[in-house]
């Protein structure tokens, strides 16, 4: 038997509150303002009403076959974690219901601001859940099937079940809550990758000149980074030259850019987006910022 971590605790813990973000954000904005979603939760909207019946017992319902659909191609961690996500959305899509906060908030006159709010809360939400390698179920397991016994993308598959959902959403609500749900996709895109990618953002240089020495020891002198030397091979002299690769935060950015300049105005500089940097300088034993060269 697999011994229980306490990574494994953190990542149980943190899809819990990413579902309770996610089911706070269904229950306090999407719904009472008229904003649909895609895949199991626009379901559980459309239910809700035309029906009545509590998103949390019919977010439950739904996923139930589709998790006895795709253990086959889930190992039992991600079954574990799908289950456990499954279960806290639909306990959470219940019990904020119970919340006053839920009927205190009125949004209605300013569908704009609800799309803000329900893009960036969800986005938060399940941001958390997939950053700790959970999932919330629904369609993210029809996916996952199609992407293994079919081969087919796992981002069309997704995007062809929303589409659907949005399109039977159309039964009961215009066109102008639909585009502002579209908004509020938008929003949830880049706020559930900016939780995914984390925190700490940066940016690799890669650095080509004649006078790499005297460049790489002022990077240790007057910004007390690391960096790592690859052997490259020029396309056209056919002349082989260590090539500077560098990570550094993006407010350094201009404080390499200067220094380079200092020793080779003709140095090749080509800035590369890092979306996440762990490790000593970054996660830890972070270094201190230069936003000025120490002459």
């Amino acid at each position: 038997m697999q011994k229980i971590t306490r990574r494994n605790i953190l990542e149980l813990f943190m899809i819990m509150l990413g579902c309770a973000i996610y089911g706070l954000s269904l229950d306090m904005i999407s719904a009472p303002n008229q904003l649909t979603d895609g895949g199991i939760s626009g379901i559980t909207l459309l239910l809700r009403h035309f029906w009545g019946i509590n998103m949390g017992l019919s977010s439950l319902i739904l996923n139930i076959p589709l998790i006895f659909l795709g253990y086959r191609f889930m190992g039992k961690r991600l079954l574990t974690y799908t289950i456990w996500g499954t279960l806290w959305l639909s306990f959470f899509l219940w019990f904020w219901r119970l919340i006053p906060i839920i009927y205190q908030l009125n949004l209605e006159h300013d569908l704009f601001l609800s799309a803000i709010l329900a893009g960036t809360l969800s986005g938060i939400g399940l941001g958390l859940v997939f950053r700790y390698n959970g999932t919330s179920g629904g369609t993210d397991i029809i996916a996952r099937i199609c992407q293994l016994k079919y081969g087919m993308s796992s981002g069309k598959v997704l995007l062809f079940c929303d589409a659907l959902v949005l399109f039977a959403s159309l039964t009961y609500l215009d066109l102008k809550h639909i585009m502002y749900t579209l908004v509020a996709s938008f929003i949830l895109s880049r706020v559930m990758d900016a939780v995914q990618q984390g925190a700490y953002s940066a940016r690799g240089l890669l650095i080509i000149s004649d006078k790499y020495q005297q460049i790489a020891q002022m990077i240790d002198l007057k910004l007390d980074r690391g960096f790592t030397y690859f052997e490259a091979r020029g396309g056209y002299s056919k002349v082989n030259r260590p090539v500077i690769y560098l990570v550094v935060s993006p407010r350094e950015i201009p404080a390499v850019k200067e220094l380079i300049s200092a020793e080779d105005p003709k140095a090749f500089v080509s800035v590369i987006e890092v979306h996440e940097a762990l490790g000593e300088g970054f996660t830890y034993k972070q270094k201190q910022r230069h936003f000025i060269i120490r002459k």
